[in-house]
């Protein structure tokens, strides 16, 4: 399952979360996120349970993704126990994407 973030929602589905989480910052007219986010969907059946995998649409959250200081998209930004390992921007694998969440 992906779930949905907005500012009404990230600490429960993220800082909250007891699996390690991505958030992935995109937009619907964005070439590299249709990639990045097909990437996310592969991972979901597998890493079920494993991971979380968040998305946020910076067209319709803009002051959620200003919040982050968010400029380039596609942008993950990585969670392990509500606490942000790392951020990433541009496409990223499936195998970086372990990497980072250190699984």
């Amino acid at each position: 399952m992906i779930y949905h973030i907005s500012k009404d929602n990230y600490e429960r589905e993220v800082l909250n979360s007891s699996l390690p989480v991505v958030l992935d910052f995109y937009a619907d007219w964005c070439g590299p996120c249709k990639a990045e986010g097909k990437i996310l969907e592969k991972l979901d059946p597998e890493f079920d349970g494993k991971i979380k995998i968040c998305k946020s649409n910076v067209d319709e959250n803009p002051d959620f993704a200003e919040m982050f200081g968010i400029q380039t998209i596609p942008t993950l930004i990585f969670y392990k126990d509500g606490k942000k390992l790392g951020q990433y921007s541009g496409v990223l694998d499936k195998e970086g994407i372990k990497r980072m969440l250190e699984i």
